[in-house]
């Protein structure tokens, strides 16, 4: 299959699908990580994605703008509620595509309220990674992942942890030029997940369902 990773600098979808078989392209406005760098657009997703030729999107659009957690500063700071109007646009851009088969990631935010709810929750740590990261995935015309394997945290004072956070449920990564990037990439286990399940899929199977 064609498969369009839009938003994704890390690569780590890209080469799990590439691993698979399949004709991927990632597209970012940052230069490409990875193995297949070669497979990678340094630019806006809007330019590849008017072609028919693509049988899925799998799109992790920038959060900033949209998620929960910074929502509250659109009231405070000038300007800020314009763009998240316009990452809202975006995200609808996306959804909307041309394309059979869709999936858009992104954490709990201002999506599920102005466009619509999330038809999957998943966790890092149902996927076989040592961490907790609940992110929402919205789908067209693909089925939700099945965890593959579900790895226990730590118990403090009753209360499962992650190696990625402190006792108290905070994440451990401090702030850095660097920690914005390292938040935002895919954990193997779930691009692996995505490219073993949805890989396996084909367009002519939408017709069956």
């Amino acid at each position: 299959m064609k498969i369009l990773v839009a938003c994704e600098f890390s690569g780590k979808v890209r080469d799990a699908f590439i691993a698979q078989g399949h004709d991927a392209m990632s597209c970012d406005f940052l230069p490409s990580e990875g193995v297949h760098r070669d497979r990678h657009y340094q630019g806006s997703v809007l330019t590849l994605m008017p072609s028919k030729a693509w049988d899925m999107l799998i799109a992790f659009p920038p959060c900033t703008y949209l998620c929960s957690s910074g929502l509250h500063w659109n009231k405070r700071v000038e300007g800020r509620q314009a763009k998240t109007d316009d990452a809202l646009k975006f995200v609808s851009t996306l959804l909307n595509a041309d394309i059979p088969m869709i999936a858009l990631e992104n954490p709990i935010g201002c999506i599920s309220t102005q466009i619509r709810k999330p038809d999957q929750m998943i966790q890092p740590y149902e996927f076989g990674d040592d961490a907790s990261k609940r992110t929402c995935l919205w789908l067209k015309g693909l089925p939700k992942l099945e965890p593959t394997e579900r790895i226990s945290g730590r118990m403090v004072n009753g209360k499962e942890r992650w190696s990625n956070q402190t006792d108290s449920g905070q994440n451990k990564l401090a702030p850095s030029e660097t920690r914005a990037k390292e938040r935002s990439t895919t954990y193997d286990g779930i691009a692996n997940a995505m490219a073993n399940q949805w890989g396996k899929l084909h367009p002519l199977e939408l017709i069956r369902r």
